[in-house]
């Protein structure tokens, strides 16, 4: 398995200096340095394939501080995957200094589904024990210290019951017309949908039973493999997309499309599997097959189905004011972000941000960890600019911005709630 399909001295050679990428990049916007710029990662890895710079531990932190946001791949003149390249030499990195044994414990999660919900069933009988729970915002607290993890943070917690573990894996819907074909739809629900925000895939099956479509839920996906990806865990992300890809291909035929309420799994499904398989032509095919079939939640749903009407005759109108933030592997990196407004609009007053496109400061599993100060000061400007909106609702279609913006408002002391569109959909469809 060799990962480098990029050339970084090519990439560098092909960077005009230009400097358009630096107002919008995250770390940028937090550091003002020159170094962590984009221009600046690429100079470097461009030195670093000329053995001009070692891969020391300054190395390391450099790279590692990137978000991944692609913004700067979004106003490129040359289109260059700065994100990609970062990617890539994180998997160098992880080769060399190896993975500190916290995320390797997660990874092997990921690869476990089984181990996965028993320790999750055990977190929920326990975790009242270390948090205190806020039901409304889905949000908890910690109790007392805990290594590894700030007390000023709202973290989320465990369900009961994990979504796979709640509803049968086929669920037939009442056809109106029995002449007409079924609509047929698998859901990937995405591990922190699964485990934690468990209303999301609860208001996705609301609304696919709505709609009269055959949902079939497979109980034996694993994560997209995007925490590892991130990290530089390639084993991990190899494994993974490979037992997916097998999965999937028992039962793609059958269903119409594949629907994800996560802008980063679907991202990763889409994109990053073929782009990780690029050196393994048969796999790379393979995911290139499934991905025809993969979309958000919002887009495949306003754009296959007659949703939006149901919404509009729906007597449910709230006063509730809502704004909604772009996910970065959802806006800039799918182009998905006028079908979630126009499903919202029908039922809620939208408001705008003044840069709703504003990445939040998620950036992965090392930037919540042990470069959380970096994520908390790139997450304060969006919760003041939520704030800013006097918006009750802040919605997007990613449990990764959740995280992170709930933190920030939690932060900021901003008020406000934040749901997956597809939750406020289904309110408003409910009797």
């Amino acid at each position: 398995m060799n990962n480098n399909k990029f050339d970084y001295t090519q990439i560098s050679d092909d960077c005009v200096k230009c400097g358009k990428c630096k107002p919008v990049c995250t770390i940028f916007n937090i550091n003002q340095d020159e170094t962590t710029s984009p221009r600046g990662f690429i100079d470097l890895l461009g030195a670093y394939k000329r053995d001009d710079l070692e891969l020391d531990r300054n190395a390391k932190d450099i790279f590692e501080s990137c978000f991944l946001c692609t913004n700067c791949v979004d106003v490129c003149p040359n289109d260059l995957p700065t994100d990609m390249i970062i990617e890539q030499v994180r998997s160098d990195i992880a080769k060399k200094y190896g993975i500190v044994w916290y995320k390797r414990a997660f990874f092997y999660l990921l690869r476990h589904r089984k181990l996965m919900d028993i320790l999750a069933s055990l977190g929920w009988v326990f975790q009242s024990c270390a948090l205190k729970k806020d039901t409304e915002k889905k949000t908890s607290f910690l109790r007392f210290p805990v290594p590894l993890i700030k007390k000023e943070r709202a973290l989320t917690y465990a369900d009961r019951r994990s979504f796979l573990n709640k509803y049968p894996e086929n669920i037939k819907t009442t056809q109106v017309d029995e002449n007409k074909k079924a609509q047929r739809v698998a859901i990937f629900i995405g591990c922190m949908s699964n485990y934690a925000y468990t209303q999301t895939g609860d208001g996705l099956v609301k609304i696919l039973k709505k709609l009269n479509i055959d949902i079939f839920i497979p109980k034996k996906q694993l994560c997209c493999g995007a925490p590892a990806y991130f990290t530089g865990d390639f084993d991990t992300v190899d494994y993974l997309i490979k037992h997916n890809i097998e999965y999937f291909e028992s039962w793609l035929e059958e269903v119409d499309a594949i629907i994800v309420p996560e802008a980063t799994c679907s991202a990763m499904i889409n994109q990053d599997w073929e782009h990780f398989l690029h050196d393994q032509p048969e796999w790379k095919a393979r995911a290139a097959k499934i991905s025809k079939k993969v979309f958000m939640a919002t887009k495949w749903l306003e754009d296959n189905t007659d949703l939006k009407t149901l919404l509009a005759k729906s007597n449910k109108k709230f006063d509730t004011t809502v704004t909604y933030h772009d996910a970065c592997h959802a806006r800039k990196v799918q182009g998905v972000w006028k079908e979630p407004r126009e499903l919202l609009k029908q039922n809620y007053a939208m408001t705008e941000m003044s840069d709703p496109n504003r990445c939040c400061g998620f950036g992965g599993v090392t930037m919540q960890s042990e470069k959380y100060h970096l994520a908390r000061a790139a997450g304060l400007p969006k919760a003041a600019m939520i704030k800013e909106t006097n918006a009750q609702i802040v919605s997007a279609e990613c449990s990764a911005c959740r995280i992170q913006v709930s933190n920030s408002l939690h932060i900021s002391d901003v008020d406000v709630v934040f749901k997956n569109p597809i939750e406020l959909i289904a309110d408003a469809l409910e009797d």
